[in-house]
């Protein structure tokens, strides 16, 4: 494929620039407007999880699923169909979104990325700080990742709230610094949350690619017929002892960015757009129902535990719009950065704050990195309240700084 090198930037056609805002602002309307269900599923996890109807909530996601293909059967429970079955469609989309911003978005020009990717690095390190300077102890030191993420679809649904006075910059920004952060947490997952690792998985897992690849150049365009590689990949992860959902990431960035008819827009753009409103409306409240539902009733916050709530709650509400605003700052006061036009001080800090709200991914993370309930109850909370603080915060300065801009324009 004719890909542009690294620091070479080639003049972009109308028609791809085009496409490139258009597929921006039906991604940013999906997750504005996915941000408030996803609140209402957590919300309603939480409420049922503390109702007298509490053992059915567990009940209901411990439920055996069976996949039966001739004489091979594969049980296991609705809980792991949903966080390494469906999330893997999430994560799909995570990896499509990296690769259309890689080719042609925000991440598509050296100058445009290295502030967000300073940025989120400074969010990701600070958080990571905060958490450890409670946690540093076997047992708990292993959560120090849950509190480096954010959610997009929660803080670009938070940014949606606030009005179209917020500068179209502003939410680049965002965009481009939770994409980030996406990035940094896949490796992250891979890294270090992954078990024993089985070669053989990734033999069979490659077997997949390859096939996806081939299909690829032979201009199979039916989606359909890529279930079978993706499934082959993601079979591969779960036997290699890599959490399974990263097989979407890896057939996220494969998908092609070129479409081999001009009049048809590229498959990333395509596919992202027809599995992104599944994903925003359907698989993530999904998996916010049955993972935020934490019994305040029954959860035990002593013997350390509750320093995870508190190293948690305090990286995302405090620690990352510090280390998200820090570095921004020291890139800028370096001078080899600059802000981007309509993006003030004022718009980093409501960035800043914005990027405190982790939900999805952090939830994930701690799934991996407590095994024992009370600690992954404990987390949880912190991921919850941390999000919640965050979301308050945001919404405050974010309607104080929207009625400067509206004054300033006004005068």
């Amino acid at each position: 494929m004719n890909e542009q090198l690294p620091g070479r930037h080639q003049p972009q056609s109308p028609l791809s620039v085009e496409r490139a805002l258009t597929a921006l602002q039906h991604f940013l309307h999906v997750e504005a407007v996915s941000g408030v269900v996803l609140c209402v599923a957590a919300v309603a996890a939480l409420l049922w999880v503390n109702s007298p109807f509490a053992h059915s909530y567990h009940d209901v996601w411990n439920l055996p699923i069976t996949l039966r293909l001739g004489d091979f059967i594969f049980v296991r429970s609705l809980h792991f169909w949903i966080n390494d079955a469906l999330m893997t469609v999430f994560f799909l989309v995570v990896g499509m979104e990296i690769r259309r911003e890689i080719h042609e978005g925000a991440l598509s020009r050296f100058d445009q990325a290295i502030l967000p990717v300073l940025a989120a690095v400074g969010g990701v390190v600070v958080p990571a700080l905060i958490y450890l300077s409670f946690n540093n102890v076997t047992g708990r030191s292993q959560g120090w990742a849950i509190p480096t993420a954010t959610d997009i679809a929660f803080a670009v649904g938070v940014l949606a709230l606030l009005g179209r006075s917020i500068p179209a910059n502003i939410r680049v920004f965002l965009l481009a610094l939770a994409i980030i952060d996406d990035i940094i947490a896949v490796l992250i997952i891979a890294l270090l949350y992954s078990g024993g690792i089985d070669l053989n998985g990734f033999i069979v897992a490659s077997l997949g690619v390859l096939m996806a690849l081939g299909f690829q150049w032979l201009g199979v365009g039916s989606a359909f017929a890529y279930v079978l590689p993706a499934f082959i990949v993601w079979a591969g992860f779960l036997m290699a002892g890599v959490h399974p959902t990263l097989a979407g990431v890896v057939l996220g960035l494969i998908t092609p960015v070129r479409s081999a008819k001009p009049e048809l827009l590229p498959p990333v753009i395509r596919v992202e757009a027809a599995l992104h409103p599944w994903v925003a409306y359907a698989i993530m409240p999904l998996f916010a129902l049955a993972n935020a539902g934490v019994d305040l009733r029954t959860t035990e916050f002593t013997g350390g535990v509750q320093f995870v709530t508190l190293g948690i709650g305090l990286a995302l509400c405090a620690g990352k719009p510090i280390g998200v605003i820090g570095a921004t700052w020291l890139a800028v006061r370096a001078g080899g950065c600059r802000l981007a036009p309509g993006v003030s001080w004022g718009g980093v800090c409501l960035i800043g704050l914005l990027a405190g709200i982790g939900f999805t991914m952090s939830i994930f993370i701690a799934m991996l990195a407590f095994p024992d309930d009370r600690l992954l109850d404990a987390a949880k909370f912190g991921v919850l309240l941390g999000s919640l603080i965050s979301v308050t915060l945001g919404l405050g300065w974010g309607a104080e700084y929207a009625h400067r801009l509206r004054k300033e324009i006004g005068d």
